[in-house]
């Protein structure tokens, strides 16, 4: 076959591809932005609003202490950005029990059920109630949620900063409870204080130690206790005895289980 021969071929294969070729991919319907149709949406308009809860990729945060705590001159700001009421606090106190509280405790006294369950650092867990950070700026506290500080997480991409200015407002709360004098508090508000009745939970009983396992607890050396067929515990009604060298359990009488 010469080249003209194959040069004819090929110019023929390719007009059969190109006969298969059509320009509906070019033309399909489509929704194009500020545009009116009827084909997918019933308003008729294929632009569609901000989804709420969202926030939009780029948009500028133009409200600089509102998102940082800090004010134009790189300052820990004093005042709240945000208006202060009792929704508002509430709110705190309900976030603040959800991702605080664990460490903190539920007074912000740095005795929350993980510090008191071994959590010992350098640096031990915040206390509200320090000299220091009741004389803080309500900046640093927004800051701190939204950062963390030493081992403490940050926590800016689980709570909105709404929520935050909330939970260093409700920190507030907390440091005023526990240092206002006796004598600042209005006369009604303290007779209605004292007229409350304890709680419960206001002074439970102590914890157990947790004890060690029980080999190591109720065992003497060279001597295991043989468990309680009914509840698998040792009692005072299975005596110890030499630790059985076959399979089995030794139990009174000499008889194996």
């Amino acid at each position: 076959m010469t080249v003209r021969h194959k040069a004819a071929l090929l110019g023929a294969a390719s007009l059969v591809l190109a006969a298969g070729c059509h320009q509906d991919m070019w033309s399909q319907p489509k929704a194009k932005a500020q545009s009116k149709s009827d084909l997918i949406f019933s308003d008729g308009s294929n632009s569609r609003g901000v989804v709420a809860g969202t926030v939009a990729f780029g948009r500028p945060k133009t409200d600089h202490v509102f998102y940082t705590g800090f004010d134009d001159k790189g300052k820990l700001v004093k005042e709240f950005p945000v208006a202060v009421d009792e929704a508002f606090l509430k709110r705190g106190q309900e976030r603040f029990r959800v991702f605080c509280v664990p460490c903190h405790g539920e007074l912000g006294n740095g005795k929350g059920m993980i510090a008191k369950r071994g959590f010992t650092l350098a640096r031990p867990v915040g206390n509200y109630h320090t000299d220091r950070l009741r004389n803080m700026p309500v900046g640093h506290f927004f800051d701190v949620i939204t950062n963390g500080y030493g081992t403490m997480y940050p926590f800016r991409s689980r709570i909105r900063p709404i929520d935050r200015w909330a939970i260093a407002a409700y920190v507030r709360v907390l440091q005023q409870s526990q240092h206002k004098a006796v004598g600042e508090i209005p006369a009604e508000e303290k007779a209605r204080l004292e007229a409350m009745a304890p709680s419960a939970d206001q002074n439970p009983e102590p914890e157990l130690p947790i004890g060690g396992p029980p080999d190591r607890r109720d065992n003497a050396p060279g001597q295991i206790i043989v468990p309680n067929p009914r509840t698998g515990r040792p009692t005072a009604d299975t005596p110890a005895g030499p630790a059985p060298s076959g399979e089995g359990a030794a139990v009174p009488g000499g008889q194996a289980q």
